[in-house]
């Protein structure tokens, strides 16, 4: 017997969607009972990429690293360690390892996950995502150039698919945290503004033609405190309004 994943990760997302942080964690820990006890191993897997997640976005580390240590430990049991899904939990992992500041652990999962994506010839959003957030590991090591390198990819990659500006605004943002890191404040002036108003256009280009969802909502979220760091005020205000309405119009409930 296997449990109904899709609708466990249904009910997850409306939590998340809502900031419901501890009911989403009580959500994944009841279901992930329910899978060890059917010895469902596979929707345990799923179950535990989003552990991993939850509490890395929680700042969990004591929880969020024992689940990474069992999340692991399934992948291998389940063969998939040179499988696409298997390459997912590595990068989920080393993003929790990054973000706990295991930052050459980390380093070294990512790895591993490119490889295996390299090898099933992944080049699309998953791709881009990986490079993402290797780049930002090699950015705390200290390795700018490896880190533009996979900026730079994931941009090229997000480019020939629709729908991906916000994840865009995301990469440009964090291209310009690099710059300013490497260059200095000064000396990196002219493209670290270049790259901040390129992440603005990509989420103004998200908001008035995309899909106003709870995404979007997180992603632009995200990108305010980097809008006011450098002094683009006035838009982190409308990002934040922005927020605001979106979350009224997809959880209406949330606001009466």
């Amino acid at each position: 017997m296997a449990i109904e994943i899709s609708r466990v990760l249904e009910k997850l997302d409306s939590y998340l969607n809502r900031d419901r942080y501890g009911d989403a964690k009580r959500h994944l820990e009841y279901w992930l009972a329910e899978a060890n006890a059917l010895g469902d191993s596979r929707s345990a897997f799923a179950i535990l990429n989003e552990l991993v997640g939850l509490c890395r976005k929680c700042e969990m580390k004591e929880e969020g690293l024992a689940f990474c240590d069992r999340l692991l430990q399934v992948t291998k049991e389940l063969s998939l360690t040179d499988q696409v899904s298997g390459a997912m939990a590595y990068l989920n992992t080393a993003t929790a390892y990054k973000s706990f500041g295991m930052t050459e652990d980390a380093l070294s999962l990512y790895e591993k996950a490119k490889m295996v994506y390299e090898e099933n010839a992944v080049e699309d959003t998953r791709m881009a995502g990986l490079c993402n957030n290797m780049a930002l590991a090699l950015t705390d090591a200290g390795r700018y150039a490896e880190a533009e390198g996979l900026y730079e990819r994931a941009l090229s990659i997000l480019k020939g698919f629709e729908g991906t500006e916000p994840e865009m605004a995301v990469t440009h943002l964090n291209l310009a945290d690099l710059i300013l890191e490497e260059c200095g404040a000064e000396d990196g002036e002219e493209r670290i503004l270049s790259l901040v108003e390129e992440a603005k256009d990509c989420l103004n280009a998200a908001y008035t033609g995309g899909k106003r969802d709870g995404n979007l909502a997180f992603v632009m979220t995200k990108c305010i405190p980097s809008f006011s760091y450098y002094g683009y005020f006035l838009y982190a205000k409308e990002l934040k309004e922005r927020v605001e309405e979106i979350k009224s119009v997809c959880y209406p409930s949330d606001f009466k």
